[in-house]
């Protein structure tokens, strides 16, 4: 079987993890390596990643996580943040973003338009700059824990959390970056449970 359908196969939802299991500190660092290299929209990169490893962290951010047992039970707690404020179309970060590829000056300033006209057309009608971010960062979150899932490491990815205690827990300024999606990682304890897929016939269409 190819090699990433068998980690998707082992994927699940972990939602009992044991928390005398820990990750290796070297597979730990492959799975957010592999966040880092994730892709995103136009190559801007707008996020950042916060490892929880220590058990007071994750005791602290518990009630802001609708006290779910993942976030105590797992091994790490990554918390994927947004950065909206640096992808702006007149950043200074979109501006460095652009000329690290080596292009002349023409060149740059021909991204920075088709950039600037992407967001007035495509982006602002639809979603604000922290929803785009966070549509990149998701990327990021599969990646993790397929990567993951390749290692036989559990993860359980978490949207029940409030917003705005999360973000105060962890003493960000949402000037600068908001909390996106949080994924916990560990090991399962027990056997894992059962998960549902619509059918193929369903959902996959070729034309």
């Amino acid at each position: 079987m190819n090699k990433v359908l068998e980690a998707l196969n082992f994927r699940h939802a972990c939602k009992q993890f044991d928390p005398e299991k820990k990750i290796p500190k070297d597979k730990l660092d492959e799975i957010v390596e592999c966040a880092r290299l994730s892709p995103s929209s136009f190559g801007m990169e707008a996020w950042k990643f916060l490892i929880l490893e220590s058990d007071e962290i994750k005791q602290k951010i518990r009630p802001a996580c609708w006290d779910q047992a993942q976030i105590t039970d797992s091994s790490h707690v990554i918390v994927i943040l947004s950065t909206p404020a640096l992808v702006g179309k007149d950043s200074e970060h979109v501006k460095k973003m652009f000329a690290r590829r080596g292009l002349d000056a023409d060149a740059v300033n021909a991204y920075l338009q088709r950039y600037a006209d992407f967001h007035k057309n495509e982006r602002e009608p639809y979603m604000s700059e922290y929803a785009w971010c966070c549509k990149q960062c998701y990327i990021a979150l599969a990646n993790i824990m397929s990567a993951a899932a390749a290692e036989n490491i559990d993860s359980c990815p978490i949207e029940g959390f409030d917003k705005n205690a999360l973000e105060q827990t962890l003493e960000l300024d949402p000037e600068k970056e908001q909390v996106s999606v949080v994924v916990a990682l560990g090991y399962r304890a027990g056997a894992q449970t059962p998960r549902f897929r619509r059918d193929a016939s369903e959902i996959i269409n070729y034309r």
